[in-house]
């Protein structure tokens, strides 16, 4: 129990996912801001950030709406990132228990927090922050069952196996999934799908800072909204690291391979910024079409070259 706990609480876990979540959104926004020719935050922003709404800003609750699920719901975002960062980050670095890291249960926790989002949202009783849910479940619907064909891709080429221990040792024992044609075509959706999931631009669309002030996030403040900021730095670091597992075998901590697997997540964070950065907003209309359109067909032509071998 007590080693349950501290590989929850400490390490792969919340403090260990939310201090590395922390330090990836500031090399984001230095990144960011580097491409738009500024000097960008210091280190410690993403932390100051934090503490600063955790503990000075009050937290406000809306007139009209469920103050308790409105409440409720960056705990559950927070709860659902740490879980899915424990069961992706387990067999990255080798620990065995006895959960296997199964993609479908990783798969069903990662939508954890962009339902507590909505959720509440929704419970704040805001108009604007309405539109802002009504496009996020329209995002989750658009993306979701592409990356349910990205998962049933990998599964195919590791053999029929589900849990990613065995993903990461198949490609250990060969060679990474992204060295293949159908690898690289799955990759570049999957990446995408992690675009939409941070909802980074040019997926931004539930927040629309210029167009719903915030959107689902608009009634959020003071602790609430430090919750959520939270949950963000945790996704940007998990998401990563499930491409990593899923695609450029895992990590090897042993030598100069430490520093490798350094470099491939951060390599990912950059290709995220950099599409964020070099991409206009693009319409909730458009991006579901993007993704059951152009995103689906790549999967599916990707499975087809699985089923024949590329």
């Amino acid at each position: 129990m007590a080693v349950n706990l501290f590989y929850f609480l400490v390490f792969p876990g919340l403090l260990f996912v939310s201090v590395t979540g922390a330090l990836l959104s500031w090399f984001d926004r230095k990144i960011s801001a580097r491409v738009q020719f500024r000097q960008g935050p210091p280190l410690l922003q993403p932390f100051y950030d934090f503490f600063k709404l955790l503990l000075v800003k009050e937290t406000i609750l809306p007139r009209k709406g469920s103050p308790m699920i409105f409440l409720l719901a960056p705990v559950f975002a927070v709860f659902g990132a740490t879980m899915a960062g424990v069961f992706i980050l387990l067999p990255l670095f080798n620990i065995s228990t006895g959960f296997r890291g199964d993609l479908l249960v990783i798969f069903y926790l990662l939508t954890i927090p962009s339902f507590s989002y909505i959720t509440g949202a929704l419970a704040s009783g805001n108009p604007l922050a309405a539109v802002g849910s009504s496009r996020e479940m329209k995002l989750i619907l658009s993306y979701e069952l592409t990356f349910l064909l990205v998962i049933a891709g990998i599964i195919m080429k590791c053999g029929q196996k589900f849990d990613l221990y065995s993903i990461i040792q198949t490609q250990q024992a060969g060679s990474p999934f992204i060295g293949s044609i159908s690898g690289v075509l799955l990759f570049i959706v999957a990446l995408f799908c992690v675009q939409a999931k941070l909802a980074f631009v040019p997926f931004d669309m539930p927040e629309a800072e210029a167009e719903i002030t915030g959107g689902i996030f608009i009634e959020f403040s003071g602790a609430t909204y430090a919750l959520i900021k939270l949950s963000k730095y945790i996704m940007l670091f998990i998401l990563p690291s499930l491409l990593v597992a899923l695609f450029m075998s895992g990590f090897m901590l042993n030598g100069i391979h430490i520093l490798w697997a350094v470099l491939k997540v951060i390599g990912i964070v950059l290709l995220i910024t950099l599409i964020k950065n070099t991409n206009p907003r693009i319409k909730i209309k458009q991006a579901m079409s993007f993704f059951m359109v152009w995103m689906n067909l790549i999967a599916v032509i990707a499975l087809v070259l699985i089923a024949f071998g590329y």
